[in-house]
């Protein structure tokens, strides 16, 4: 269900913490000796009346508590603006923002993901950054390259990583303990991967398969690719074609003949994404895929303890990526209030240790290392240190999706479900997902 909160103002802080920050927000930032590349938040906004934003993510109610609160901060430094909230789960959030946008009512500030960064884009839904970046009114300075780059669109900034996230195997570290079997490692092949997880299958007399199967998941999918110099895009179409999809199709196949995986039925009920479906946290695999930034989530719906590696295949098919954008509303009243805003989300080093990893690793590298050792939540704590191990071995970063990005996912899905349950055939399955795929694309 969404979530609507009144508007955040500064009446609402607790006076004591109000007294913490005044004294910690007072050393300067920008100054020699400071923070470089952290913002002090100041609005830079030439209205001189109140202004209030409303604002929409998806997530869960940790997600909500710390976003809250840091909104909370920034109306504490900025006394004028206040906030009008909402937020949801990931399913229906974006049925729920497409019919905003057909009414335009459309949040000020929004989260949204690179499934749907270049649709929006043309459909002119979100604010075109390109002349605030070039100016540094927004300050992208201190982001990695390759993150600034993967909200680019045509050249043009739509969007701010909210944060940067890295595709990740979550394990059962404490079910793999029970069965004497090792943990996976990073850098396996994918065929040692399957082996590794057969063992799981084995060793838990079928209690418990090994893995998740991966055949329906774009991400597995395109890391694959790129670990073998290809690669899911090229310009607007697909990258790749009949062969590739049907050696992918067929690594999943000897998959299921080796028990590495549950049966078609639970698969299809993980499909969905949704963390609390997730097999590894039902207890049904000893691994599942996920994202980095959703460990701590993932965690929090399991007893048992969680362990995170890299995906099958070298680390450097892997790039800088956004876990998720900040972007603004093109018909929004208060442009430069929302630009300063996500400069404080992204760039303030007080923003940052409120927020922790909850959507990933903080997009600026000098609020990293100013909020090191300030995560306290030891999933939290796995999640940053892996992909703090993972940065310097990153690939170079592709295009955001185009646009049909998100019906490719979908196509994808249908025909490993189909290849699953054995409605179609692999090849069959193949040539319909890359008609439907093409047509998708070319809309």
């Amino acid at each position: 269900m969404s979530v609507v909160r009144p508007p955040i103002d500064r009446l609402g802080a607790d006076p004591g913490r109000r007294r913490l920050l005044t004294a910690l927000l007072g050393a300067p930032l920008l100054a020699s000796g400071g923070l470089a590349g952290c913002s002090d938040g100041a609005a830079t906004s030439t209205q001189d009346g109140p202004v209030e934003l409303s604002v929409f993510w998806w997530g869960g109610t940790k997600r909500a508590e710390l976003t809250e609160k840091v909104l909370r901060l920034y109306s504490e430094r900025n006394p004028r603006v206040t906030f009008r909230v909402t937020w949801q789960g990931a399913d229906g959030y974006y049925d729920r923002l497409a019919t905003q946008a057909a009414g335009g009512n459309v949040a000020d500030l929004i989260q949204i993901d690179d499934a749907m960064l270049t649709e929006y884009t043309r459909r002119q839904i979100v604010l075109d950054l390109t002349d605030h970046v070039a100016d540094h009114r927004l300050d992208l300075r201190g982001l990695p390259e390759g993150l600034i780059r993967y909200g680019t669109v045509e050249g043009r900034t739509m969007a701010v990583a909210g944060g940067q996230t890295h595709a990740c195997v979550v394990f059962n570290r404490d079910l793999l303990q029970e069965l004497r079997v090792p943990e996976p490692r990073g850098g396996m092949t994918w065929a040692e991967y399957i082996s590794w997880a057969e063992q799981v299958t084995e060793a838990s007399d079928g209690q418990v398969a090994g893995t998740m199967d991966a055949s329906s998941d774009y991400r597995a999918l395109w890391l694959w690719l790129r670990s073998q110099g290809g690669e899911f895009y090229r310009g607007n179409q697909l990258g790749f074609g009949a062969d590739e999809l049907v050696a992918w199709f067929e690594l999943w196949q000897r998959a299921r003949s080796g028990r590495a995986t549950p049966g078609a039925a639970l698969v299809e009920q993980a499909d969905s994404g949704e963390p609390a479906r997730q097999l590894v946290v039902t207890g049904l695999t000893a691994a599942s895929f996920a994202w980095s930034h959703q460990l701590p989530e993932l965690q929090r719906l399991t007893k048992a303890e969680l362990g995170v590696v890299g995906f099958p295949g070298p680390s450097g098919a892997q790039w800088a990526r956004a876990s998720m954008y900040w972007a603004a509303f093109r018909g929004t009243r208060h442009p430069e209030t929302v630009i300063d805003v996500i400069n404080f989300l992204t760039t303030n080093g007080e923003a940052g240790t409120v927020l922790g990893h909850e959507r990933g690793l903080n997009a600026s590298l000098a609020v990293r290392r100013y909020t090191e050792g300030s995560i306290t939540d030891p999933a939290q704590r796995r999640a940053a240190a892996f992909g703090a191990a993972l940065v310097d071995q990153l690939g170079p970063a592709p295009a955001p999706p185009p646009k049909g990005h998100a019906k490719v996912r979908t196509l994808l899905v249908a025909a490993a479900e189909s290849i699953r349950v054995k409605r179609a055939g692999t090849r069959a399955a193949t040539s319909r997902f890359l008609a439907q795929a093409n047509a998708a694309l070319a809309e």
